[in-house]
């Protein structure tokens, strides 16, 4: 499966269709780049509602595969060098969602089983954690 992306799409329409492929993983992007098995901090996240123009380096069009065999640092690789955007995936754990720097490696289906096993705990709100905090 792959997306098309333009300088006209919000950093939104992009995190809604990666989330509505895998519910269980999240794409947050970042205006400095991190490196493999690296987070990012949470100041540097991008807000949903920025145009994907303001906040690239390489301006156009590109097909990203988000297929269930693309890994993580294939994805987050393709964004870098296709279009100049520093992408992170976030797995949903419990009610937390954790950035995937030590499972850069694994593929986007084996991070969404993972999601769908650490089944949410009712009652509680979802929070964002950092590794890196």
């Amino acid at each position: 499966m792959k997306m098309f992306v333009t300088e006209e799409f919000l950093v939104r329409s992009i995190q809604d269709e990666f989330h509505f492929r895998y519910p269980h993983l999240k794409l947050e992007f970042f205006h400095q780049p991190h490196g493999l098995h690296e987070g990012s901090p949470r100041t540097e996240r991008v807000h949903p509602d920025t145009h994907i123009d303001k906040i690239r380096d390489i301006h156009c069009s590109a097909w990203i595969d988000i297929g269930g065999y693309t890994t993580v640092a294939e994805l987050e690789h393709q964004f870098a060098h296709l279009l100049g955007l520093s992408a992170q995936v976030f797995r949903k754990s419990g009610n937390i969602w954790l950035e995937t720097t030590e499972t850069d490696d694994r593929t986007l289906e084996e991070m969404e089983e993972l999601g769908k096993y650490e089944a949410p705990i009712t009652g509680i709100p979802d929070i964002d954690l950092n590794e890196q905090t």
